[in-house]
């Protein structure tokens, strides 16, 4: 049996000796021919040790593979339990955007014993991808990627590629360089070359275009984009030189979309984002992150409290305007948390810019004002059937209170359309995220002023009857 020396995280835990069970080396037997998502799927519902020990009892490339997978949640932990010539081994041999992922979320004694094991090339290559920002091209690139000079022939190209194949992120594209300064001239798809004379030279292969590439320091989200206008499996990353320093693949940036996406629902649900998947953050982090939007949105709910001690006189006269309250203040949240929802979106897909913050506000005025009528004609046909059909008895001026819901929903929802497509432009404008402005923060403020809107309207249309 292979022995595994295990390590604490801390850098003065004693190494703990940890036998490959039976258990391990039969669920990696069976794991070794299963396809890799399901490996990993398999691992994500083990404890970390079990993770550990599988991975050695693994075949190394199979192992490799498995850790590459962004998907494989506690992979850092497990790597730490390791010795760290196996760890070390394991990291050389993935890529090397997955190996700066890993090392990132390493505490620190654990980051600098299993960096000062890599070799120099895979060192420098880490070094330089952990200094780019976070969400950048340069944080998710890979620096695995297949190159030649300008002046090869398809068949000294294609040579290179089964020579280079296993140390690479991808080959459906190589890059030609400039001989001389290196500098990117094109990108060769592999099925150009595939079915290409031999003896081509490399750059005749493919239409004489500008390459698509950006610069390190483009968010992951423009990287998406680009990607997906162009239908790219790679997008290269090139320095001011136009040097080609990595590539960001499609499989790199459906990772970072989904990270980016889970991000925004959560905060369009009212909390901070969480940094970890559900099930793997503890107790007091999970209060922590949700905790201070609640107690945010809670007192900004007292504001409707405050509103309604303000307008406590108008109640006392008609009991009667504080049964369509909820209704009210509901249709007022639910209308502005559809505008943010729709803006936040439209936003983050660059569908509207900041500039365009009046057209769309004379787009919501409209239709604002059109699902206002809507839902006022319905609140008013719902109040004219529970009277004529003696359900309730809304008194003698049930008609003007009819009117006074059927105004007040108009009013409300046309304010909380406009309110909740302009709030994400505020915040842009500001700085801050736009999906900041979450659906339960549009429906705070809305309902605070849906009630002033409501009473409002009360006041005119009842002054001298009810009022």
């Amino acid at each position: 049996m292979n022995d595994i020396v295990t390590q604490d995280r801390g850098a003065a835990a004693p190494d703990l000796l940890v036998k490959t069970d039976l258990l391990a080396k039969t669920l990696a037997c069976t794991l070794a021919q299963e396809h890799i998502a399901d490996i990993v799927e398999t691992l994500n519902d083990q404890d970390t040790a079990t993770i550990a020990e599988v991975l050695v009892a693994l075949p190394f490339e199979r192992a490799v593979e498995v850790l590459d997978q962004p998907e494989l949640f506690d992979a850092p932990a497990a790597l730490t339990l390791l010795t760290e010539e196996r760890a070390a081994a394991f990291l050389s041999a993935m890529s090397a955007d997955r190996v700066a992922d890993i090392i990132r979320v390493l505490d620190a004694p654990a980051r600098e014993r299993l960096t000062a094991r890599l070799d120099q090339e895979t060192r420098s290559a880490l070094t330089r991808l952990l200094s780019y920002p976070e969400h950048s091209a340069g944080s998710i690139m890979t620096t695995e990627f297949v190159s030649v000079p300008a002046n090869w022939t398809v068949a000294q190209t294609l040579d290179h590629i089964r020579h280079v194949e296993r140390s690479r992120e991808t080959v459906y594209a190589t890059y030609v360089l400039d001989p001389v300064t290196g500098a990117l001239i094109c990108a060769v798809p592999l099925r150009r070359l595939i079915s290409s004379a031999s003896d081509a030279v490399v750059t005749s292969v493919v239409p004489a275009h500008k390459p698509i590439s950006v610069t390190p320091a483009t968010d992951r989200e423009d990287v998406a984009r680009l990607i997906s206008k162009y239908n790219l499996l790679a997008v290269p990353v090139v320095d001011s030189a136009n040097r080609v320093i990595g590539i960001v693949t499609v499989d790199d940036v459906i990772d970072a979309m989904i990270e980016e996406t889970t991000e925004d629902v959560q905060k369009l649900g009212g909390m901070e984002a969480l940094d970890e998947p559900y099930n793997e953050i503890g107790f007091a982090r999970m209060i922590r992150k949700r905790a201070g939007w609640l107690s945010i949105l809670l007192l900004g709910e007292m504001l409707t409290a405050s509103a309604m001690q303000y307008f406590q006189g108008e109640l006392e006269k008609a009991i009667v305007l504080t049964l369509f309250i909820p209704l009210i203040m509901s249709s007022g949240g639910n209308s502005g948390s559809q505008a943010t929802s729709l803006i936040i979106r439209a936003l983050a897909l660059r569908e509207i810019s900041l500039k365009d913050w009046w057209r769309v506000a004379l787009r919501e005025l409209p239709t604002g004002l059109t699902l206002g009528a809507i839902l006022g004609a319905i609140g008013v046909a719902r109040i004219v059937l529970w009277q004529k059909l003696g359900i309730y008895n809304y008194g003698e001026h049930w008609a003007l209170i009819a009117a006074t819901v059927g105004g007040a929903l108009i009013g409300i929802v046309t304010f909380g359309s406009l309110m909740g497509s302009m709030l994400p432009f505020v915040l842009k404008r500001l700085g801050f995220d736009p999906a900041s402005a979450s659906a339960p923060f549009v429906a705070t403020l809305v309902d605070v002023t849906g009630l002033v809107i409501y009473f409002g309207v009360a006041a005119v249309i009842l002054s001298g009857t009810l009022l």
